[in-house]
């Protein structure tokens, strides 16, 4: 069995050989661990998805996930220098602004005095005119450098034909390259969107304050996230992540989510099901309190499941209680259990999860969150030998 044919086991709740090991990594990981420049697996999709695949040969990995979407081959018209300040890798833009890679986290582009980008003002936004709510270089799913990519403010982004073809260059190209292996792509949630929008503490007011427009807005965003999961799809990836990481309840109540992030989300799911594909979520840290709720979207299956202390959830509970519906993913502690843990507990941390996750199948071996960047590499080697020898299926 291939590392494509387990995990679609696994999330099929069919029984694998094994139980497949399928590990996020920050980008953080990869800058430190690749010979690839930081802005170049950033910018440049033909080495993200070489660097995704190195990596997942590098630690046996079953599979990958793009979490971000395709950039143009000539991105590096729009650059006027770049240099190096310290470990730090900085661009500099025709357009004056600045993107600074650290050495371990993700690049974070500034204004040329250093100043944050603006965002847009809840007080002043019109759900029917999009120029008042498109940010420069929110585009397309993430952060681009502002002014490289900016779409015309008449497109209708709700539309699959609004998408350039080099939208989906990466996920076609991973594809291409590992015919075998598990290729996940990522959207991110409407709720998501909402909060870049207008940066998390004046969105989570504004759910508050002015519901009604954060409604108007969710409605625009999910047609764009479903235009979206339309562009990808055909191009066969095994199964379509959304990200939807603030909407645990470190940020929004229960109910909050049953308002504000259930009907939106459980749309997405339709649009990623309408392509017969594997529909989950990545939500981070407290969610032990509405897995009900997820499952209630209509998704396959939940991403993270942080444990105690990182967040609520018991792994051996969520299994008994949803894991005949859904597959899970995840569960490791990436800090206590993963980062600063001895050998000894690392090791003990793994065997209880392929001990809990295995019966039944339904279960992939993975960090809660993505593995933070100083994880050693020897460590995210050692998970496919632990599943390899501990994970393994009697089969008839």
């Amino acid at each position: 069995m291939n590392s494509r044919e387990r995990v679609a086991a696994a999330m099929r709740h069919e029984i694998p050989d094994r139980v497949p090991v399928m590990c996020q990594l920050a980008l953080g990981h990869y800058f430190l661990h690749s010979e690839h420049d930081p802005a170049e697996i950033w910018f440049d999709s033909e080495v993200f998805v070489r660097t995704l695949s190195e990596f997942q040969r590098r630690y046996r990995f079953d599979g990958f996930l793009i979490n971000v979407p395709g950039r143009p081959t000539d991105w590096r018209r729009w650059l006027n220098s770049q240099r190096r300040d310290g470990d730090r890798q900085v661009l500099v833009w025709k357009d004056g602004l600045v993107t600074s890679f650290p050495p371990d986290d993700n690049g974070h582009t500034t204004a040329a005095d250093g100043s944050d980008l603006p965002r847009a003002d809840a007080a002043r936004t019109d759900p029917a005119d999009p120029a008042t709510y498109r940010i420069s270089g929110y585009v397309w799913n993430t952060w681009h450098a502002p002014g490289l990519f900016d779409v015309p403010a008449e497109a209708d982004l709700g539309d699959p034909a609004a998408y350039p073809d080099w939208l989906t260059g990466g996920l076609r190209a991973a594809r291409a390259a590992c015919p075998d292996v598990s290729v996940h792509m990522e959207v991110f949630s409407p709720l998501t969107h909402l909060l870049e929008l207008f940066g998390y503490q004046p969105a989570l007011m504004a759910l508050i304050d002015a519901p009604e427009l954060c409604h108007q807005l969710l409605e625009r965003f999910t047609r764009i996230v479903t235009a979206m999961v339309r562009c990808y799809a055909p191009q066969q990836p095994d199964a379509i992540l959304i990200s939807s990481a603030f909407a645990g309840a470190g940020f929004i109540s229960r109910g909050m989510y049953r308002e504000f992030v259930a009907p939106y989300e459980q749309r997405v799911v339709q649009a990623i099901h309408e392509f017969g594909l594997p529909a989950y979520t990545h939500t981070c840290g407290a969610i032990g309190d509405r897995l009900d709720l997820m499952a209630e979207t209509g998704l396959d299956g939940i991403d993270t499941l942080d444990p105690p202390p990182l967040g609520t959830v018991d792994l051996a509970q969520a299994k008994a209680e949803f894991g005949r519906r859904l597959f899970f993913k995840g569960n490791l502690d990436a800090v206590n259990e993963m980062l600063y843990a001895d050998d000894a507990r690392f090791r003990q941390a793994v065997l209880d999860r392929l001990r809990i996750g295995k019966p039944g199948s339904g279960y992939i071996l993975s960090s809660a969150c993505s593995v933070a960047p100083r994880v050693s590499p020897q460590r995210l080697v050692s998970l496919s030998e632990l599943a390899e020898e501990f994970g393994r299926y009697d089969r008839p």
